[in-house]
């Protein structure tokens, strides 16, 4: 929302996602808010800290509507940064810290971001898309007399060095943190409408050009609440491993917005690996875990080679469906419920789960939270939503208090996504009589083999229940008689013996034959975005150039 339209207020109601922290600097001031290594940072602390960056963003001109880009890791600046943008009215554009300086320069100039607020690891490409864009750079975690002097790590070229320019060819970035010990801090957050946009966030552009879902302050103070009201289970003093990504939107709104809103200690890991990951959470007595299934593969991966377990009592898992046979031996190795759940950029995110107080139905994603519908859908109407009966498998559509404003100056791609009121997600799935909900799979991933129709879920299911693999993904490659051929690509646990025939021969003896997959290709490694999804289309294309040798 522009000033312009902001002057026209729809109500007297004010908002701020900044209150979140806010709030609880004030009710818990003493309280551990962020654990980074050995550094332990209260709520009081860093409220002040963040008004602090509040004020050098002022300083630097940005106010009430401007857009604010920032590229940052997990670490405490990460808040401080979000925070602050925040509290001055501003819009928050989280940058993916995996994207490279082309893709950079399409999100600063998509979203017209007034400046970009960069790690130092980042400066390379970050100030590359910068200067394209022609965004001015200002840095954080830049050794004190680095960043915007000579010899410095935030030499990686300012957002005037020309594009590829050679390293400190131009002034490098200012400091942030210089800025805000020179700036007078905030008072306080500005109080804006409930449903100014608060957040630009990028969808994964799986369909072309990446698009920016705006995310309302009602949208997200709504969820967080919902959140914790009657969703997780989280009480104020918990310890949380913050391993997702806080740029995308589970880490940002699960993890951080609703952490912080109950008073939660949040350990943060700037990068994610299993074994990390569970020290971490042995040193910290980690009692909450959220994660990607990718995430809860590693750690059972990591769980082979230490006896040391934290005290988990709570694992969330969303961001794409949790095999069941890594959901039942979680359970088993670290002796805490997974509770599953679902949702989307769009959805801000969560849109259904397996809720606090039930016993989570493993293989479903539970049922819609509170104050939002979740229904099932023809996906061939597209002008229109027209239901399906329950047990029918159809396009899961959703509506309520959730949804974003729609897609950044986008109004054709808005109006394709939300129709009737309702925002269609793309994803396949079934409600049952009770209200639950399985997610099939995704439409685009489905696969057609002979006119029939394949989820590869399925068949992912049956491979990930074997002792040697541990990770899988199905995908379908071009096939001149078949249409599309059914292929797999797995990762093999160390020691593993078994063959690419043996995993064909098991899946064939368990499901249909047009089903099961013709070729398994042994990888070291799956493709993954940058919050931990399995990127197939990279996997289509990596095999679909291949001939392969098929069975009948």
């Amino acid at each position: 929302m522009t000033d312009t339209q902001h002057s026209q207020r729809r109500s007297q109601a004010t908002a701020s996602v900044a209150a979140i922290l806010a709030e609880s600097a004030k009710r818990f001031p003493d309280d551990v808010a962020v654990v980074v290594g050995d550094r332990r940072t209260t709520y009081a602390d860093l409220w002040a800290q963040t008004l602090a960056y509040a004020g050098a963003l002022r300083a630097r001109g940005i106010e009430a509507g401007s857009r604010v880009a920032m590229l940052v890791p997990n670490v405490e600046d990460f808040p401080r940064v979000y925070y602050a943008t925040l509290a001055l009215g501003a819009v928050v554009v989280p940058v993916h810290a995996l994207l490279k300086r082309g893709e950079i320069e399409y999100v600063l100039r998509d979203a017209q971001a007034s400046l970009l607020v960069c790690a130092a690891p980042l400066l390379t490409e970050g100030a590359a898309g910068a200067a394209l864009a022609g965004v001015d750079v200002v840095t954080v975690l830049a050794p004190a007399g680095g960043a915007g002097g000579p010899g410095g790590a935030g030499e990686a070229g300012g957002a005037d060095a020309p594009a590829g320019a050679a390293p400190g060819t131009r002034a490098a970035p200012d400091r942030f943190e210089d800025l805000a010990q020179e700036s007078e801090p905030l008072d306080t957050y500005v109080p804006r409408d409930p449903f100014d946009t608060a957040t630009i966030l990028y969808t994964s552009g799986t369909t072309g050009h990446p698009k920016g879902a705006e995310g309302s302050h009602f949208a997200l103070l709504e969820q967080a609440n919902t959140n914790l009201l009657s969703t997780f289970d989280l009480h104020r003093g918990d310890v949380m491993l913050g391993a997702l990504p806080l740029f995308h939107t589970f880490g940002q709104t699960c993890t951080m917005n609703t952490g912080f809103r109950v008073g939660a200690t949040i350990v943060l890991l700037p990068k994610f690996d299993g074994d990390g990951a569970l020290a971490a959470m042995v040193e910290h007595d980690t009692q909450v875990f959220m994660g990607v299934p990718t995430m809860y593969m590693a750690l059972l991966d990591a769980a082979t080679r230490t006896g040391s377990r934290p005290p988990l009592r709570y694992a969330i898992s969303g961001g794409a469906s949790l095999p069941l046979a890594v959901l039942e031996r979680f359970q088993q190795v670290f002796d805490a419920p997974v509770h599953e759940g679902y949702g989307l950029t769009e959805t801000s995110p969560v849109a259904t789960f397996n809720h606090v107080g039930t016993t989570p139905r493993p293989g479903t994603i539970g049922t819609p939270v509170w104050g939002v519908d979740v229904e099932i859908a023809d996906p061939e109407t597209q002008d229109r939503i027209v239901m399906l009966p329950h047990g029918q498998i159809g396009e899961l559509v959703i509506r309520g208090h959730n949804l974003m404003n729609g897609y950044l100056d986008r109004p054709e791609d808005t109006a394709a996504a939300i129709v009737d009121g309702w925002f269609r997600t793309g994803d396949l799935g079934t409600k049952d009589d009770d209200g639950y909900l399985t997610i099939v799979d995704r439409t685009k991933d489905m696969i057609i083999r002979n006119g029939y129709n394949v989820y590869p879920r399925q068949v992912e299911e049956v491979l990930a229940r074997h002792p040697d693999v541990a990770m899988a993904a199905v995908f379908g490659t071009p096939h001149e008689q078949h249409g599309q051929e059914v292929e797999a690509a797995v990762v093999l646990r160390t020691g593993a013996t078994v063959t690419p025939q043996e995993l064909i021969e098991l899946v064939a003896g368990e499901i249909a034959a047009y089903k099961y997959p013709r070729v398994v290709h042994v990888l070291d490694a799956l493709p993954l975005g940058p919050s931990g999804k399995v990127l197939k289309r990279e996997l289509v294309q990596q095999f679909s150039a291949k001939p392969a040798v098929t069975t009948a």
